[in-house]
């Protein structure tokens, strides 16, 4: 059951919006609108109303840091549920492309981010094996990740008096992708010790031990926290295991499926050598083979996710099966910042079909690659049982919904519990904007609140904020090459004040939960675009809705049209918190906030606080030299880090005397 913990109750207009949501819910209904502006508690809503349909949850963001903080609030929210977060595990993607007009191919070019990865098989395996279940995804979660049916059917159960094999077992492991490492024993490796195989689980959190007596299974036990090694095994009475891979096939439907495959790539090289499109029928000869070759002897090959629909058995143009496919037929999604989000939704088909046809044409590809691939917006509606989209400005298609009819239900909350107004706007001179910025920033600083600055592109980003640095102004930037799991670190050092400014593009608006930010500069604001349109100024103005002195400056020399509706409905919902805080006499009060740590930087900062207050760099090295002893290269690299920034900090002080 999901238990709501808080020392909240709803406030302000949540208890009507949860009273809707759940009454609409309960009669049938498919697809409602929350708007809910910044501040007014729309989590908090969205968490009560979870506790209210006891559902298993899919909670779809439009970008990752948003995900990250929702993940971390759902949390905190539902501490004893399955709560998880399922992005892209790129930290960098190239994707395969061709360009004919070059004859440039690029090659797949990948490095995952091996956290994400165990975060994304933690959250499967928890939606497959428990009702109490939330995953916070982004736009990912559309894509093919292989078959539910055959994760599952592959998996391994094994309990205590199982009569198998060593040898069949250790065979078992290796087809669900574990691979022998007796020295590097990392997550998605097993060990061998004599009778005894231990394996560490590809989530990253468990070790199984499984303790051989002859042909039978004579114990197990686990690690339920994988940082300690020893003594630290329970008992248990069974376990499933699930594979180390997303893409894995039962060995006897493995065998049918490489025949489909070398059917098809004997079909298709016949056409290409119809057209004489010889080069093609070499390239697709050359690639097809080998990766044949790879699926028969180890079950995997690089790329193996261009061959799912053969190893799915799915027909041609039959949607492909992604996380929505692993939960219940009976489950809620929540579309967060929907008027961002559903345009994703919708690009991702079209964007990457234009790119396999064209590795297709020119024999890169079998033409049944074109089947791997995220949803079309027409298949992800199909898949959608109940939704709930959730915006402070609803977009077109929740717009034409609602005016058809088809969404059942819009439901507002307007009002902000504390009190707290929209920002007050002003519009100065582009003229000296950036001068001017500095001279508002340092204000700011003396009060101890911090500065959101919005430019036109990631470029404009970095040099304002290396030219704010140079002025004595601690900045950061932050976009879309930051590293995924750093963003929020960097947020978090904006709240607790190691940065006085944060200078970003588009990743500064929705939903980011920053009330120590008093001044939004957005540079460039008569820009006319996507940046600078009518929903884009109001969520980003939103970002000072949560601070008592929250103001905008628009830096722009004319009024655009966008410009000047966001700026009226900001004054529309202002007058309305006004209304509301004068007929219950409410004194608006600041948002008191947890900082909360970044929960996958613990080992991090598990470091950081062993070696607190120590600046002896040659005596970190001497435990960096004994850590790569004794095998824990992730803890050397970790002091050698720590022992860079001490150097780094020492040379800082004696620049500056």
């Amino acid at each position: 059951m999901f238990k709501l913990v808080s020392k909240f109750k709803p406030t302000g207009d949540q208890p009507q919006a949860i009273e809707k949501l759940t009454k609409n819910l309960k009669e049938g209904a498919g697809s409602q609108v929350l708007l809910g502006v910044t501040g007014s508690g729309k989590t908090f809503t969205m968490a009560s109303l979870i506790e209210k349909i006891q559902k298993p949850v899919l909670v779809i963001s439009h970008n990752k840091t948003l995900a990250a903080q929702l993940y971390q609030e759902f949390k905190e929210f539902f501490p004893e549920s399955g709560v998880h977060y399922f992005v892209s595990y790129y930290d960098y993607y190239q994707p395969e492309a061709y360009i004919p007009q070059t004859d440039t191919y690029i090659e797949k070019d990948a490095k995952i981010n091996q956290e994400i990865d165990k975060l994304r098989h933690a959250a499967v395996q928890d939606v497959l094996t428990r009702d109490d279940v939330m995953v916070v995804a982004s736009v990912s979660c559309i894509y093919n990740i292989g078959s539910p049916e055959a994760y599952q059917k592959v998996s391994l159960e094994v309990r205590p008096g199982q009569q198998i094999k060593r040898k069949d077992f250790i065979s078992h492991l290796t087809s669900l992708q574990y691979q022998r490492n007796d020295i590097d024993f990392a997550p998605g490796a097993f060990r061998v010790r004599g009778d005894t195989i231990e394996i560490y689980l590809v989530t990253g959190q468990e070790i199984l031990r499984v303790e051989f007596f002859g042909d039978e299974i004579s114990q197990l036990s686990i690690n339920k926290d994988s940082r300690i090694f020893e003594n630290k095994f329970v008992p248990i009475s069974n376990y499933k295991i699930f594979p180390a891979q997303f893409w894995v096939t039962p060995q006897e439907k493995l065998d049918i499926a490489i025949e489909n495959i070398r059917g098809e790539f004997q079909e298709r090289l016949k056409e290409l050598k119809k057209k004489r499109k010889l080069l093609e029928s070499q390239r697709l000869t050359h690639r097809t083979n080998y990766d044949l070759e790879m699926l028969k002897e180890s079950g995997y090959c690089h790329g193996i996710e261009n061959y799912s629909r053969h190893l799915e058995f799915r027909n041609p143009g039959e949607p492909p099966f992604t996380l929505i496919d692993y939960f219940p037929k009976d489950f809620l999604i929540f579309i967060d910042e929907s008027h961002m989000t559903v345009p994703q939704l919708h690009a991702m088909y079209n964007t990457d079909r234009s790119r396999k046809e064209v590795l297709i044409e020119h024999g890169f590809r079998l033409p049944s690659a074109s089947d791997n691939r995220p949803l079309s917006f027409e298949e992800f509606e199909k898949k959608i049982n109940q939704a709930v989209f959730v915006s402070a400005t609803p977009g077109p298609y929740e717009k034409l919904k609602i005016k058809n009819g088809k969404l059942k239900l819009l439901v507002e909350q307007l009002v902000r519990p504390t009190g707290l107004l929209e920002p007050s706007i002003e519009i100065r001179s582009t003229k000296n904007q950036v001068k001017d910025l500095i001279t508002e920033i340092k204000k700011r600083i003396k009060k101890r609140q911090r500065t959101l600055a919005i430019t036109l592109t990631k470029r404009l980003a970095e040099e304002l904020a290396d030219y704010l640095q140079v002025q004595g102004i601690k900045t950061n930037f932050l976009h879309s090459e930051i590293k995924t799991l750093e963003r929020p670190g960097i947020l978090k050092k904006l709240r607790e004040g190691e940065y006085d400014v944060i200078v970003g593009i588009n990743l500064l608006r929705e939903g980011l939960d920053l009330p120590e930010v008093a001044l939004i500069a957005i540079l460039d604001a008569d820009k006319e675009g996507f940046l600078r349109a009518e929903t884009t100024l109001i969520q980003t103005m939103g970002r000072a809705a949560r601070h008592q002195e929250g103001h905008v400056i628009l830096y722009a020399d004319k009024v655009t049209g966008s410009m000047k509706r966001a700026i009226k409905e900001v004054e529309r919902r202002r007058k309305i918190q006004m209304e509301y805080n004068k007929i219950h006499q409410i004194t608006p009060k600041p948002i008191v906030k947890e900082i909360r740590d970044w929960p996958f930087v613990a080992k991090e900062r598990e470091i950081s606080s062993e070696f607190a207050g120590i600046q002896d760099a040659k005596l970190l090295e001497k435990e960096m030299r004994e850590a790569a002893r004794n095998l824990d290269f992730e803890r050397a690299a970790e002091i050698r880090d720590l022992i860079k920034k001490i150097k780094s900090d020492k040379n800082k002080i004696h620049a500056d005397y």
